[in-house]
């Protein structure tokens, strides 16, 4: 899954367009994007969403905060419709992480349901800072860790986070310690939304900056920059035939810790990017 595409649960239209289009996950909104006196309603819509035909794409729901006393209430709408995946928003750390998977665990059991994945969103607040390495082996349903900037802001105190589509240092920390977390869990790390709708020049330039720099997905919050998104996490011509020459010379020599191709030396560490980027071939084939 490349691109993660946020749909206001309330919103009947906008689902029908995204599921029409090219992102490859959807999220179903419960939280920010739907008024406090709208939750119950968006509920109900969101279950119809998931008991719309599904193709390939995954559907997950962005459930409202542990701490706001709303999310039982949402799982128990939407777990019965057998949601891909949950996303978690404001998981501070592993406990939060084990509360989820602890409600998940009853649902599915009552529901008959294999383990749902979780995407929990592991930078909106300050506190969350300082757990991002401590998730690898606490529940299997972890699929994925995102960062966000925007509950950042508001958990520093911070005026802005970004000047100019480029985030202030804060923020590129929290960025790079989920990158660096997920990698210590061994699962997913998924860039931050765009903030900038028109310009889809800088999608493109932050979608190429995140797979460059090991993210394996990006969100979006517009149709129109799934696009772009797609483009950068799906690897090139070039990069499947260097993929390919890396796995061939070690395949021909497979006692070796070390080849060489081109006049240049590749050792392990090359053999493993190539197999993770025929991997993400495989899947858009």
């Amino acid at each position: 899954m490349r691109s993660f595409l946020f749909v206001p649960g309330d919103s009947q239209r906008k689902f029908d367009k995204a599921s029409a289009g090219d992102a490859d996950a959807l999220i179903l909104d419960l939280e920010d994007s739907v008024a406090a006196s709208a939750k119950e309603a968006a509920r109900q819509t969101v279950a119809e969403m998931l008991q719309a035909p599904r193709g390939a794409q995954a559907r997950f729901v962005r459930v409202n905060a542990l701490d706001t006393g709303l999310t039982l209430q949402d799982l128990a709408a939407v777990m019965p419709h057998a949601p891909d995946g949950i996303v978690l928003p404001k998981c501070e750390g592993p406990d939060d992480l084990r509360k989820l998977a602890h409600y998940l665990a009853a649902f599915e059991a009552t529901h008959d349901l294999g383990e749902t994945k979780i995407l929990a969103i592991v930078t909106e607040t300050a506190a969350s800072l300082f757990t991002l390495g401590q998730y690898r082996g606490v529940d299997p349903r972890l699929w994925g860790m995102m960062w966000g900037a925007e509950d950042l802001a508001a958990s520093l105190g911070a005026r802005e986070n970004a000047e100019n589509a480029v985030y202030h240092e804060p923020f590129r920390l929290a960025r790079n310690l989920c990158l660096a977390g997920a990698a210590a869990a061994g699962v997913v790390a998924v860039d931050s939304i765009c903030a900038t709708l028109d310009d889809l020049s800088i999608v493109e330039t932050e979608a190429k900056a995140a797979r460059r720099d090991g993210f394996g997905a990006k969100a979006v919050i517009h149709p129109k920059h799934v696009a772009p998104v797609n483009t950068a996490f799906t690897p090139t011509e070039d990069e499947v035939a260097w993929a390919r020459k890396v796995l061939d010379a070690f395949a021909a020599n497979p006692d070796a810790g070390v080849v060489r191709i081109d006049g240049k030396m590749v050792d392990k560490p090359h053999e493993r990017a190539a197999r993770a980027i025929m991997t993400a071939a495989d899947k858009q084939t």
